[in-house]
Order: structure tokens, then sequence, then C-alpha cells
């Protein structure tokens, strides 16, 4: 009889692949095996030739719904003679790149069982089949199997043996297999570490957090702190001992009716809350319905539904009620996930614990996703989605590592046309934050089993992750990339694009190419180049990162810059600190310039009078968002396009003008207009703005593709309207719908970016220097 040896590329292993092979060869009687191999999931089959074509088919049309098929390749083999089909042993090695499933929320058939008081894992915290689990948080090593993970200390009982041999169970081949007489048992501890004997841990938690306690809560890929979200003390407390003051708590709850009466939920962003990825979702919310100290002046809440067992018994003991659901940590620190380690860092944040004794191999923070326009809108790409393969446009010819920035840090690597991009890392400030990026690493790598020939970072020489490239060094090329190109490439990659086009990228901060802070950028580009076609004009930035925390600074330099006044606004800071200011402006010290676009929305925001000083990341910006969003447009400021002097080449960029619009701005300010017109204005000033240069750049290049990137492209009001916008006047549109725009995304530019210089001809006389730096060109 014909035999087939079958290659099946892809996340094909933890998701149950070997099991389906097993049951589709055993349904249609062909004999031979299945097994890991590598990365990939080998089969050899054989039979009469219509069952093997019949099992070709159905082995894609019908594959486990975790699985995500890249390729299918076999060749023929001689008969063996095999009688039956079996799962052989994994075979560790091999040169196909490696996929692993993220880990994904308890399914459907899992939760009746959770909940069935005739079921033998009836309210087992920690149950999980090949459909859901853990996968990537427990994983130590690959190929998939349980003597590489973190399950491999609990021995299966007979019952859980049974199922796991037994080709018709669901938990056929399921490596973290465990039920309440073999595997992972509940505890609940004092903030001391001392055991509490509640023989209900469940029920006790509940209780307990009702009183008005705060919990840490071991999940999948860390602690949670937890606390009822309706309770104005309880909050607070947490908010005083994380020393977080401002910055939105998640929340999650029971399921969709609470959801939806805590807030309004679209169809869109039901079917967010519900997917196996289970991420924070942006709602807006409804008054009252939690404390307003879970996301002070804020219209959003960010809210989850139970992805593991144990929240799943939780939310039911505590029936209609939400819970803060927020990282384990103090402000900017790594989530907690090792029990000694969480003992020690949260017993001064939590009143006790509810944890477990199933070790968390690698730790990863919840995702953040938000609906604009119907289409999803990533904040923070971590569990659920993490380590999921982005396919991408260029071929890597060689291991790329792409090394991301400072802020919201995730790193990528490359090997083909993959790029596997890391979980959540935060932000590199912090030396617990780097250690655990540079512990990520190694670990993505051995996991993966690549070992980079090219490491790509950020053209900012102070970042750490560019500290991290030039501590590796020495015989691995280094190539650094300007952040907007790499912003740029981003989007470009994850739509599978291979063109120039236009790039509107928006943002805070960027290292540019000529040493000043980027920001408000309009480029002419792809993965091999870019020029820089226009630009916010540049206005200093006194007292450099004080001017991020202080936006009041952006906005008297940009009076400044405008030769404008503004009393009101100048009234409400010291006069002191107004001095000092203007003195740096005049004298040129420690007054970088910039283009940001993000330091604008700052200026506008303290000019209005919505907030002279943040407490967290954008928060100026945001709350000149939400001001504007239920605002009727009602016009919009003036803005000038200087022109470079003819016949200069290379052609230097259009200098965007936003005295005029300052100059608008203070004049509202100064008549009393309201603040809300005022943001609603100042929108509508930025999407006239970005259709008018596009509009420019387009007759001098052809070029009717526009990407749009960059943090500021989280706010829903610019996204939402300036799509449309430039889609009415014959743009074809693309933004970030796979990896967030902001610098969480980075890495996947830096990554495709390399790929493609890498490819060059010249690729070998540029990598025996051992840097490049990709400036304008």
């Amino acid at each position: 009889m014909p035999r087939r040896v079958i290659t099946v590329c892809g996340v094909v292993q933890g998701v149950g692949f070997r099991p389906f092979a097993h049951e589709l060869a055993s349904r249609l009687r062909l004999a031979g095996f299945v097994r890991n191999q590598g990365g990939n999931v080998v089969i050899e089959v054989e039979g009469q030739a219509p069952a093997l074509d019949r099992f070709m088919v159905e082995l894609s049309r019908q594959a486990p719904p975790l699985a995500r098929i890249e390729n299918v390749r076999w060749l023929p083999k001689a008969e063996q003679g095999d009688r039956r089909f079996t799962i052989e042993p994994s075979i560790v090695g091999g040169f196909e790149p490696v996929s692993i499933s993220p880990d994904i929320a308890t399914c459907v058939r899992c939760l009746a069982e959770l909940v069935d008081p005739s079921d033998r894992r009836f309210c087992y915290a920690l149950l999980n089949c090949t459909h859901c689990g853990p996968r990537l948080t427990i994983i130590t090593a690959a190929p998939y199997d349980r003597a590489r993970t973190t399950m491999a200390a609990f021995a299966m009982c007979p019952a859980c043996r049974f199922e796991y041999e037994d080709p018709a169970n669901r938990r056929f081949h399921a490596q973290p297999i465990a039920c309440a007489e073999c595997g992972p048992q509940l505890a609940v501890l004092d903030a001391s570490g001392t055991l509490i004997d509640t023989g209900q841990p469940v029920k006790f938690t509940a209780s307990v957090l009702l009183s008005g306690k705060i919990a840490a809560l071991k999940g999948l890929g860390g602690y949670h702190l937890a606390c009822d979200a309706r309770s104005s003390p309880a909050v607070g407390e947490l908010r005083r001992r994380k020393s977080r003051d401002a910055k939105p708590f998640a929340i999650m709850v029971r399921d969709l009716a609470v959801a939806r009466r805590i807030c309004d939920v679209s169809a869109h962003e039901e079917e967010l809350l519900g997917a196996a990825a289970r991420p924070i979702v942006l709602l807006r919310r409804r008054p009252g319905a939690v404390a307003e100290e879970v996301a002070p002046l804020n219209p959003y809440l960010g809210v989850m539904l139970p992805y593991a067992p144990l929240h799943h018994l939780l939310l039911t003991a505590v029936g209609d009620v939400p819970l803060v659901m927020t990282s384990g940590n103090s402000s900017d620190e790594p989530i907690a996930y090792d029990d000694r380690d969480a003992l020690e860092r949260l017993q001064t944040l939590a009143d006790f614990f509810l944890t477990h004794n199933r070790p968390i191999h690698l730790p990863c923070d919840d995702s953040v996703v938000r609906s604009i326009a119907g289409r999803t809108s990533p904040i923070r790409r971590s569990r659920g989605y993490a380590p999921l393969p982005i396919s991408i446009p260029v071929r890597c010819p060689r291991p790329i590592l792409a090394l991301g920035g400072q802020l919201k840090a995730t790193f990528a690597l490359g090997r083909d046309h993959q790029a596997i991009l890391s979980h959540h890392l935060g932000d590199l400030d912090d030396y617990a934050a780097f250690r655990a990026y540079g512990d990520s690493v190694a670990h993505y790598q051995r996991l993966f089993a690549t070992e980079p020939e090219l490491i790509v970072h950020d053209l900012h020489p102070d970042y750490a992750s560019t500290r991290y490239a030039q501590k590796r060094g020495g015989s691995v090329a280094r190539l650094a990339v300007q952040h907007h190109h790499a912003h740029l490439a981003s989007c470009l990659a994850e739509h599978g694009l291979n063109e120039s086009v236009i790039g509107v990228i928006f943002d805070g901060t960027g290292f540019g190419a000529d040493g000043a802070v980027w920001g408000g950028e309009f480029l002419v580009g792809d993965y091999c180049g870019y020029r820089r076609a226009a630009h916010l004009r540049y206005v200093p930035m006194p007292g450099g990162d004080q001017a991020i925390r202080e936006p009041w600074r952006m906005a008297l330099a940009h009076l400044i810059d405008a030769g404008v006044e503004c009393d009101p606004f100048t009234r409400n800071i010291p006069p002191r600190a107004v001095d000092t200011v203007r003195s740096l402006i005049a004298k040129r010290f420690n007054t970088q310039p910039t283009s940001s676009a993000g330091r604008l929305f700052d200026a506008v925001a303290a000019l209005a009078g919505t907030r002279s000083r943040v407490e967290y990341e954008g928060q100026a910006a945001m709350e000149l968002e939400w001001l504007a969003t239920d605002v009727e447009p009602d016009g919009s400021y003036s803005f000038h396009l200087l022109e470079p002097t003819a016949g200069r080449a290379p052609r230097p960029p259009v200098e965007v003008d936003t005295r005029p619009l300052i100059a608008g701005v203070a004049d509202d300010v100064r008549r009393g207009r309201a603040p809300a017109s005022i943001a609603r204005r100042f929108h509508s000033t930025v999407v006239e703005m970005i259709v008018h240069v596009c509009g420019r750049i387009r007759e001098q290049t052809g070029l009717d593709a526009v990407a749009l990137s960059g943090g500021v492209f989280m706010n829903a009001l610019l996204l939402s309207e300036i799509v449309p916008r430039l889609e009415q006047v014959g743009f074809r549109v693309y933004r970030h719908e796979q990896v967030p725009p902001n610098d969480g995304g980075l890495c996947l530019g830096q990554l495709v970016i390399a790929a493609a210089h890498a490819s060059r001809d010249n690729a070998p006389a540029a990598a025996a220097s051992g840097f490049s730096a990709l400036g304008d060109s």
C-alpha cells in the first residue's frame, strides 16, 4: 500500500494536533504514526490511496481550533506494513522553526465539567484539556511534552493516565492534564506566608474580598491584586499600597451580562471579550457601576472575562460583583510570578494570597485591546496572543533578533518568513524589568531554537535595549534603525505589504536622524529606507523629560514659539516656574527641539486647562480625547505648510507650522471657550492637517497608500475620523490590527527592516562593520 511522510508546519504543538491526527487516521483506517519533531508535526501514514487523499484534505480542513497551519508538505515512502496508527515520542531538534501556542481561556467543555457535581473535576480550579489552558507560561523547552513543562513534577493518577492514553478522549495527550487527586492544589496564605486552613479556598477568598480586603491571586501568567471594584475604600487602599495614584485598574466580571450592566458593549466588543485570548477590552463605562477610584476621571473601563477555571469559580462565588484585577506588582516593577518572590514583594500590598503549586515558568501580563470603528486596535499584545507568529512579506536570510524600544518593550525573533513577537515586558527604566527582559530573550531563543546572527535595535543610544544589543556584541552584527521608520515598517509588515507608502507616524518620542526628538512625521518609504517628507514644526522641549511629566512646559514653549500670550493659562502656573522655563528657552539650555505630535497634544491639553501635570504616560492626551469625544464638530484651527527652499538637494522636508494653531487655541482660552470645544476643534485640526499633507505628498510622489502608526493613533476619535477622510480622497489606508501602534509593535518593524537589508546584495559588506545606523535615506 502507498505511504506518505507528511510534515505540518505552524502552530501545531500544544494544540492537540497529534491526538487529532490519530483520530483522523484511525477513522480512515490508516496505519502509521505521528510525532512532534523540532517545531513541526511529522506524520507517516499508509493505506488505500483514496483514504490517504481524504486524510490530506481533512488534515487542514478539520484541524484543532487552536492550530494555525502554515503549510503541509509530503513525500512518498515505501510501504512499512504498519497495522495501526500510534503517537510516537517527540524528537528534539531539527531545523524547522518551532511555534508555540499562547495560553488559552478555558473551553466550553471544561467549563461544563467545572460546574457539574457528577464530574470528577467538579470545582477543580486547574482543569484544562487539549483545547485550553496554559501553554507558553508553563513550557520550559520544545518540543511540547509534559516532561518539558512545569507539570513534569506531577505524576498522573490512573484515571488521568487512562484519559491521556485514550484516543477517544478529549484529553488524549493533553500535556497539562490533572485532577484533584494528582494535580496542583489551591492554598490560602496570610500576608506573612502562613497557611490558612479554610477547607474552601475559593469561598473563603470571595467572602474576604467582599469584606473589603485585598487579595494576591495567582493566575496563568502571574499574580493579580484583586479587590471589590465597587468599594471606594478598598480600591483607594490598593492605590495607596501600589503607589499608583491615577492610572486605571482593569476589572474582571463574571459574564457578558455583568459587563453590559457596567458598560456599553457593542457586538464587536462582545466578540473581543469572549475570544479565546480573553484580553482586557476598553469599554465605555456606565455611571456609578464601579467605584470612581477604579479609573479616575476616565470614561472607559478595562474589562475582561474569566479565562482560568479559578477565575470562573471566584467570580461565581462573588456573584455579579466586579473585581479589580490588576498586575501583581508595585508601580513600574515586573509582574510577580514566582511564589517565593511574590510573597516577598506583595506582602505589603495584599492582605492574603490565593495561590497554587503549579509553577509559572514565564510571566505574561494580560493583553489590552480596543474596538475603534468596528475594528480591533491592539494596545498591549501579550497573554492569549504571544507568541503566535506573524507572517512577514520579507524573508529573513539568517536568524534575526529585534529588540524593540524602551517603553512597552517587546522583542521579536525572525526566521524565514516568520516573526515571533514576545509578550509585553513593560518599561525598561526599571532594572528588574530590564533583567526580566534579558531572561525572556534567552528563554525565547532556547524555546524556538534560534541563535541570532543579526541584532537590530533602536537608534537611540541611551535605550536599555540598545545597551543590551551592545552587550551582546561580539561577532554578531548589529543594526540601528530609526524609531519612526520602524513604526512605518511594522504597519506595512502586519498587512503583508512590500511597497513604498506615505507613513504618518505620530507619537511622543523618538530619536531622530538629526539628533532632535521626532514624533510628528510624514515619511515616504519602505523596508529598505525612508525619506522625511514633512514634519511638525520644531519647538523647544524645556527640561527634557520633565516636559513630558509637566505638559504646561510644552504649552509655554509653544506659546513662546508662536509669539502669543495666554494669561488665563499662565495664571495657573507658579510665576517662578514660568520664569525658569522662559529662561531655559531663551538660553537654549536643556531644551532639545522636538517635532512630537504627542507633545503638541500635551500642550493643547495644558492650555485648555485639562492637565498641567501627568501621573502616567499619555494621560494629558487621553483626557483631551475624552473631552472631545461627545462634542459635535465645530470647525478647526489654522496651520501653514512651509515649503523648503527650491533647488536644494536632497529635498528638505515640508514644515507643518503649528503656530497659527496655538494662536487659535490661546485666543479661544482667552475668550473663555469651553475646554471640550477646544479639544474637539483641535482634533478636527489634526485630521485636516494629515489629509492636507498626505495630499501634498501624493502630488509629489504619486503614492496612494497611507500607513498610520505611533502611539497617537491609539486615539479612537482621531483614528475613526482620519481613516474615512483619507479614503474619501482616494487613499488606501492601513492601520494596526495585529500589533500595537505604540512602541509595543516597534520590534516587528525593526525585524522586517533588518531582513530587507540583510537580503540586499551589499549585506556582507554592511555586516562586516558590525554596526549600521539607518537614518534618512
